[in-house]
Formats: C-alpha cells, structure tokens, sequence
C-alpha cells in the first residue's frame, strides 16, 4: 500500500488554514531565531506566555507534518487543542519515515489503532525537562506506561528527546526521534 501523499499534505494545509500559519521567528524545531538582543530579558522578568497550542506549535514548526496527519486522521486535533494541559512526545517526520515500510499506511487505515499509538505519545499534565529527571516512568494518555530513562540524555521508551520543553498554551512539546509503538 503506498501512502497517501494528498492526505499527508492536506491535513497540514487544512490545520494551517483553520489556526493560520503565520511566519514566526522559529526555527523548524520551534526554537527563537530572533537575534540575542531580542531574546533578552531581565533575569527576573518570566517569559511571554505561549499563545499557540500544541496543534498549532507542532505546525508551525514544519517537522511536524507527518503527526498533524496522523492527528487529523484520527481525530485528536480538537483533543489536542482542549485546556489540557498535555505532554507530548512528538516524533519529526524523520521518526516516521524510519518506520517500517507499510507501517504508516497500516495505522492510518486503521484509526483506532492510529488514535492508541499516538496517544502513546500523549501524558495528561505539563512535564518539563526539569521534571523529567526524577520520573523513572509515565502514564500515557492511551493507559500505556513509558520508561522513561535520564542515565544518558533523555530517553522516553525507544525514542531519544532531542528538543525539550517547547512550550504551548495548553501544555509541552519535547521532540523525538522515535515514534513510539505499544509493546506487542
């Protein structure tokens, strides 16, 4: 079964066109790219609070297109743009292309399946890096447990976090490498 490119590409487009897609100054992981000078504040000065939700963070970054289909497909956009406040582990579109031929094309026919493996990536509450470090495991929205492992950078099951603490209005974002699958 080959994957559906128009859906893959219209979800997105159908997200950014429903939220707005506005230029920002972020970089594809969702990071400032405005100069130092205007990144700096007083140290005792909090940061802007976040006005964009996770759907429309994880769009704006631009790695995201493969998880804002998958979303779309399986009707999570609205859940995901609830108060929350949520976790999620989001795989890139890179996470995804590693995984195994047909196995995109399997979950997005099946959105049931689809809704439990990306709720895999989903933990209720706002968990930051900082506090990451003392959890051995978490609780993901789909019932399923995720070790969790900080021996070595950060480690969510078989995924490695490698941008954390991408703030939204209703929770976090921390990108992975990985998309996580429940353990058969």
């Amino acid at each position: 079964m080959k994957i559906r490119t128009t859906s893959l590409i219209a979800a997105p487009l159908t997200l950014c066109l429903a939220f707005g897609c506005a230029s920002t100054n972020k970089d594809a992981a969702g990071g400032s790219t405005a100069p130092a000078a205007e990144q700096a504040r007083p140290a005792d000065q909090a940061p802007p609070a976040a006005t964009s939700n996770i759907v429309e963070v994880a769009v704006e970054a631009g790695q995201f297109q493969t998880l804002a289909a998958a979303l779309d497909a399986a009707n999570l956009v609205e859940t995901l743009q609830g108060p929350g406040p949520f976790t999620v582990f989001a795989p890139t579109d890179e996470a995804f292309a590693k995984l195994p031929e047909g196995a995109l094309d399997a979950l997005l026919a099946n959105p049931e399946q689809l809704e439990q493996v990306l709720l895999l990536h989903v933990v209720s509450g706002k968990v930051m890096a900082a506090d990451v470090t003392g959890l051995s495991e978490a609780t993901a929205m789909s019932g399923g447990t995720l070790p969790i492992d900080t021996s070595n950078g950060v480690k969510v099951g078989d995924a490695t976090v490698v941008k954390a603490d991408i703030e939204a209005s209703n929770g976090v974002i921390h990108v992975i490498d990985t998309v996580l699958l429940p353990k058969s």
